[in-house]
């Protein structure tokens, strides 16, 4: 990863930061290492959703959900997923990723920034095409 002061940061990676999951700390450690962090706008909804199937497993609370999400634009400045439609659709086409993930990768490419997720998956199979920019949160401790 090329020294960067801005990361894009996916919804795997957002979570972390309200739900107390594993990587959780290194999740908050994404937020002292970069001074900007975008996201595409698309990431709102993303969240809420996990949120939502807490709430729903009894895991969380409504209360305590909604003013988890109220609070998650403050980390990060939201970037129109209208400007990432044809880019991210075209890397959904080539590289077999859904349009949602594809989004977080065209961010990362047009702001020449790393990506940070928690979804190994994902990260694996995209890092031979698109090299440090894709970066697994599990990873990024060893990467200074």
């Amino acid at each position: 990863m090329t020294a960067s002061t801005s990361a894009v940061v996916d919804a795997s990676v957002a979570v972390k930061w309200f739900l107390p999951e594993g990587d959780s700390a290194q999740a908050w450690s994404v937020i002292d290492r970069f001074d900007d962090l975008l996201a595409p706008d698309l990431i709102i909804a993303e969240v809420a959703n996990v949120f939502l199937k807490k709430l729903r497993r009894g895991e969380a609370s409504a209360d305590a959900a909604v003013a988890d999400l109220l609070n998650l634009p403050r980390y990060f400045q939201l970037k129109e997923t209208t400007s990432l439609a044809e880019r991210a659709f075209r890397i959904a086409v080539e590289h077999n990723r859904s349009v949602y993930d594809s989004l977080y990768v065209a961010l990362a490419l047009q702001e020449h920034c790393p990506l940070i997720t928690a979804d190994q998956r994902l990260c694996n199979s995209l890092r031979p095409v698109f090299g440090d920019t894709m970066v697994w949160l599990g990873d990024l401790a060893r990467r200074r």
